[in-house]
């Protein structure tokens, strides 16, 4: 199941993490976000364990949204070693997801 990432464990569970961290950046009320949810949560089941997938309500948590500059989502921040590498903007097909987080293990 992804995690729940927010304003409060951002830090300890996604910055500090030596592993690739996917965080998906959605809204209640944004559609595309709700169509990507179970390929978020597919997602976390098959790298359990070798990646960290998450949420982050955009609503909910406002100062890690403003720190990365979310302006329109879903977007999807792969972060590795507390930094940026790759990101995804606008609903995708699981093939994206997949291709950027095997570049990335």
């Amino acid at each position: 199941m992804a995690k729940e990432y927010t304003d409060s464990n951002f830090q300890a569970d996604v910055i500090a993490s030596d592993k690739l961290t996917v965080v998906d950046f959605w809204a209640e009320w944004c559609g595309p976000c709700r169509a990507i949810g179970p390929v978020i949560e597919e997602l976390s089941k098959e790298y359990d364990g070798k990646v960290n997938i998450g949420k982050v309500n955009v609503d909910n948590n406002p100062n890690v949204s403003m720190n990365y500059g979310i302006t329109s989502i879903p977007a999807i921040l792969f972060i590795k070693n507390g930094q940026v590498v790759d990101k995804l903007v606008g609903a995708q097909p699981k093939g994206n997801f997949v291709k950027k987080i095997e570049a990335h293990i």
